[in-house]
């Protein structure tokens, strides 16, 4: 029995997205007609392909092996279409990050990826919970956390640099030293990975019994009320980066200890990276990283 293509790209899209429903979706037919077009490719093999797990599919151990050898084939059938049609068809990447890296580091750059790549069209999924990728339709997130997912492929974004900062007329920059910090309103996120304590560990003095505090659980609001004079926030120098380059933050101690953590991680699952609009995403912000890097290293704020 010959073995239909629109069968074979009907499954594919299926074991892709981990959903009859979204396949159906994106193909612009009904779930019925997917689950057709995978029994006959079923019935044409000779072998099951997909299973249920509650309400949810799973692929079964052929329907495995078979979505890894055709995967790359439908791939780079797809890219040369798009070639072949001179990139006319519009292509939707889906990326997934918080608010506040949304906010502070991504949007002032998506011009240059926007610019290089007019065939993409780019959803921005601002939000801190992490991608349920057999579920959701995201392409790629930048998670927030320590990295060590299982079955996700996961690349550091950048080495970051945590530091206190205020406005400088609530503080001179260097006018401050550490002991002087429990005198005022310090802004805690409570998501961060460096939290105060830590900081004053790692500066050498002991927390005053009580001190005051203003909290927030978003990062990007913890610098805006920093920047708007409210007190001294603990942050990092990725999402502080434009308010300290624009002169609205700077740090009020001449010597701070230096903390350093990678706390942002470019995720997916693998089979993603066979992707020609996930790569293209990959390789812009590894630029966008080391350029952004080169800066902060000459700038020395």
């Amino acid at each position: 029995m010959s073995v239909p293509l629109r069968a074979i790209t009907v499954f594919h899209a299926v074991a892709r997205s981990g959903s009859i429903t979204r396949a159906a979706e994106e193909l612009g037919v009904t779930p019925s007609a997917v689950s057709q077009q995978v029994q006959s490719l079923e019935l044409a093999l000779g072998t099951a392909l997909i299973g249920k797990a509650g309400r949810a599919i799973v692929l079964t151990e052929a329907g495995e092996r078979y979505f890894e050898m055709i995967g790359p084939e439908i791939d780079r059938i797809m890219e040369a279409t798009e070639r072949i049609q001179g990139f006319r068809s519009v292509t939707t990447l889906t990326v997934r990050a918080t608010p506040s890296l949304s906010t502070k580091w991504l949007l002032p750059r998506l011009s240059g990826f926007i610019t290089a790549h007019p065939d993409i069209e780019l959803r921005l999924d601002g939000t801190n919970e992490p991608t349920a990728f057999q579920k959701e339709n995201v392409d790629i997130e930048i998670r927030h956390g320590t990295g060590g997912w299982p079955g996700l492929f996961a690349e550091g974004l950048v080495e970051e640099s945590f530091r206190p900062v205020c406005a400088p007329s609530f503080a001179a920059p260097g006018s401050l030293a550490a002991e002087d910090l429990f005198r005022h309103l310090l802004i805690h996120s409570v998501k961060s990975q460096v939290q105060w304590p830590h900081w004053f560990t790692r500066a050498g003095i002991r927390p005053a019994a009580r001190w005051r505090r203003l909290l927030f659980d978003r990062t990007h609001m913890a610098i805006d009320a920093a920047a708007g004079g409210l007190g001294i926030a603990l942050e990092s120098d990725l999402m502080l980066w434009g308010d300290l380059r624009a002169g609205r933050l700077a740090c009020p101690l001449a010597s701070p200890p230096r903390i350093t953590l990678v706390t942002q991680w470019v995720t997916c699952p693998p089979d993603h990276l066979r992707h020609r609009k996930v790569r293209a995403f990959l390789d812009w912000i590894r630029r966008e990283r080391d350029l952004w890097t080169a800066e902060r290293d000459a700038a020395n704020l």
